[in-house]
């Protein structure tokens, strides 16, 4: 049996080294770094093999985490949070104290909040959001399973945690949503 705290404790330290993990999300399995890191998002850009022009999303702990890295979120989409059922990420602007290179050209940033346990548990150990994209090379299928990871992707990060791997229930990719005045736009479902 995989031994959960001892995962996010090795975690922890490649993060804080500027490493890139591969881990399990709320959704798929995903490459992440430190999102306040601009070197070690850079690392994930060269992994993916993915334009710089294309964001990355953020993982935050809680809502009021949202706050230390939106500037004036509108509060409602808080609301609309709780009512959905699938993990989903909301497109704010007025980014502040993320890596610029994970920002939109216009400043814009996704963000999920997380409720899966050892997500949840490695942000709030580590106290810094965390960068989750899909662990692929760019333009390739989203992996739906551990299992279905590349040899490439694996062999290119500082840490794979062993937690969830047996997992056979196919993983989906989240929800994505702009906030608008008040208003959702469905970018993705």
């Amino acid at each position: 049996m995989v031994d959960f705290l001892q995962e996010v404790e090795k975690c922890l330290e490649v993060l804080a080294a500027g490493g890139v993990i591969l881990y399990p999300t709320d959704t798929v399995w995903g490459l992440g770094c430190d999102a306040t890191n601009a070197s070690a998002v850079d690392k994930i850009f060269r992994i993916k093999q993915r334009a710089e022009a294309k964001s990355l999303i953020v993982l935050l702990a809680d809502e009021r985490d949202v706050l230390q890295y939106v500037a004036a979120p509108d509060l409602q989409v808080f609301d609309y949070l709780d009512s959905v059922t699938k993990p989903t990420t909301v497109i704010y602007e007025g980014i502040i104290g993320l890596a610029d290179n994970l920002l939109a050209a216009d400043g814009s940033a996704g963000i999920r909040i997380v409720k899966e346990p050892f997500c949840k548990q490695l942000i709030k150990r580590f106290r810094k959001p965390i960068v989750s994209t899909s662990a692929n090379i760019s333009g390739e299928a989203t992996p739906t399973s551990f299992t279905a990871i590349s040899a490439a992707i694996q062999s290119s990060v500082d840490y794979t945690v062993l937690y969830r791997q047996e997992d056979t229930v196919p993983a989906q990719p989240s929800a994505v949503v702009k906030w608008k005045e008040g208003n959702v736009v469905i970018i993705r479902q």
